[in-house]
């Protein structure tokens, strides 16, 4: 009998030892994944904004930049933006959250509508950086990039495609980024801005 519990014991010890090292050499695997990975962003910034805005709520992009670095490890996040003269505070809060701006001129119409097309930009800066970053994460609905997408795909670069709203989400890129495609619906509790509430002075 003690020969038996003995033998039992050293099973038991042994079953334990191998699932402590399976689990150890899993959570160093993921830290150093993440540690090491250098992702590169590339955001639409029109799409983007009009897309979340559809939705009924307002994106805080400094929340957006913390989420890109945690969820997809994102080391350098390009932003393609519209420039207009009367912005520039917004551009500077931009650029402290971490943002990389890339500007293009805009157009304004009778209307006072603004346009401004990046799709030539944002595809020109992911060729040039093809080689420094590991995968890319592309944050558009628009359909006019599922060249770039298709490429990434193929060549096992691309990360993510973020969508702000799956409505007006191209087929065309559902159909080329299929299971890299993920809708931002859902991410208003996360990413949504609020504006901070001042505290009423009372009197003395």
């Amino acid at each position: 009998m003690r020969e038996i519990h003995d033998r039992t014991i050293r099973k038991f010890l042994f079953l334990f030892y191998r699932f402590f090292i399976r689990i150890s050499l899993k959570a160093q695997y993921t830290f150093f994944m993440k540690k090491i990975l250098n992702n590169f962003a590339f955001i639409d910034s029109q799409n983007l904004n009009l897309g979340i805005r559809s939705l009924g709520w307002k994106l805080d992009f400094w929340k957006f930049r913390i989420y890109l670095k945690d969820k997809y490890q994102v080391r350098k996040a390009y932003l393609f933006i519209g420039y207009i003269p009367g912005n520039q505070s917004m551009y500077k809060k931009l650029q402290e959250y971490g943002y990389i701006l890339i500007f293009k001129p805009v157009l304004i119409n009778d209307n006072g509508d603004v346009k401004g097309n990046v799709d030539a930009d944002l595809v020109l800066q992911a060729m040039i950086d093809f080689c420094e970053y590991d995968q890319a994460v592309l944050v558009t609905s628009d359909g006019d990039f599922y060249c770039l997408v298709k490429y990434l795909y193929d060549n096992k670069k691309l990360k993510i495609v973020l969508s702000p709203y799956k409505k007006t989400c191209s087929i065309l890129l559902k159909k080329t980024a299929r299971e890299k495609l993920v809708f931002m619906n859902n991410l208003k509790i996360k990413l949504c801005y609020k504006k901070k509430k001042h505290r009423s002075r009372t009197k003395p």
